[in-house]
């Protein structure tokens, strides 16, 4: 990914020095963690506005490592941003909300340049406003192609070409339709300096247009250029199609209808008295599967669950997601039938 200046943020390293930083003045804090996906992006918006922001502190806690801190200001799940002032909980953005988190935090370091002892920072502009969203677009997949309609209708020729070679490259990539977002397709000409779409992204850096990717093709310098996970024939590729193969996909042992351990018959119960409609994979047909997930996820064991191909988790959190209530609203309305 790509680097993000987190000189600003403050990654206390014991619970004492997370209570001194948390204490007094105005502070965002991000609580994270590594298994889950939406926190590597949100981490980088995180960062991105420490920089902006001058006016406020920044304190990223990951939440396996500062449990007790996390259950005080009831976070239940990551990523999660609190505001804090003199140590209270002010308020609170939940999900990867980047716009929200941005709208958050612009209005804390005014409030705070106000009536703090510091001098009052030049703020921000809806244009630095901006630059948070299209950071946070051009991550949203590790290969982003920004173009005018979708891969499956383009409404140019230009657009139509570029889907067409890394469809015949085999690579995986999401689309962003400029033509439906005035504010995107012309703050992107800024953002990456690049004055025409398409614009393909890999890992948040722009490659290029039309004419940059078909000479890379050409080159065979193409499939170098995008991460693994984009490209097809290595087992990267392959997990990243397995748990996009369906809204919610389930790894397990064994199946739905005959579990093979006790842990994986528990969630499948759980999920189906939720009335969800999932897809399995029985990790114990593949063991290439079953130790690369461990990797590709960060996640050491199973069952997996994943849902539009972001991990979940496992039994213990989908089961305090279930007595939560907060089970259903995590996954794809396609996925979900009438509870």
């Amino acid at each position: 990914r790509p680097r993000v200046d987190m000189a600003r943020v403050q990654l206390p390293a014991s619970a004492a020095e997370a209570e001194a930083q948390l204490g007094s003045g105005s502070v965002v804090v991000s609580c994270t963690a590594t298994w889950a996906a939406p926190c590597a992006q949100m981490n980088n918006v995180f960062a991105e506005l420490s920089a902006e922001y001058t006016a406020l502190t920044f304190v990223q806690l990951d939440a396996d490592d500062f449990p007790d801190l996390c259950e005080r200001f009831g976070v239940e799940s990551v990523p999660y941003f609190l505001f804090l002032h003199d140590g209270k909980v002010t308020e609170a953005v939940i999900g990867a909300n980047a716009p929200e988190l941005t709208l958050k935090v612009k209005q804390n370091a005014l409030t705070a340049a106000i009536h703090g002892d510091a001098t009052v920072p030049a703020m921000p502009s809806q244009k630095q406003s901006l630059h948070a969203r299209l950071s946070a677009l051009t991550r949203r997949s590790p290969v982003m192609l920004f173009m005018k309609g979708s891969a499956d209708a383009p409404r140019c020729g230009f657009s139509r070409q570029i889907v067409e070679i890394l469809q015949e490259e085999k690579i995986q990539f999401e689309t962003f339709d400029i033509l439906t977002d005035e504010e995107v397709r012309q703050g992107l000409k800024e953002f990456s300096n690049w004055p025409t779409f398409p614009q393909l992204y890999a890992d948040g850096k722009l490659l290029g247009g039309l004419d940059i990717v078909r000479e890379m093709r050409e080159e065979g310098e193409l499939a170098d250029a995008v991460p693994a996970a984009a490209r097809a024939g290595g087992l990267n590729a392959r997990l990243h199609a397995l748990t996009h193969s369906a809204p919610v996909v389930l790894f397990m042992k064994g199946s739905r209808d005959a579990p093979r351990c006790g842990f994986s018959k528990t969630i499948v119960e759980i999920l189906q008295g939720e009335k969800v409609s999932f897809e399995t994979f029985d990790i114990l047909t593949d063991e290439d599967v079953r130790q690369g997930l461990k990797t590709y996820s960060n996640w050491p064991t199973f069952p997996q669950l994943y849902a539009d191909g972001k991990l979940i988790g496992g039994l213990d959190i989908v089961r305090e997601m279930r007595e939560e209530g907060e089970l259903r609203d995590a996954l794809p309305p396609a996925a979900l039938t009438a509870a």
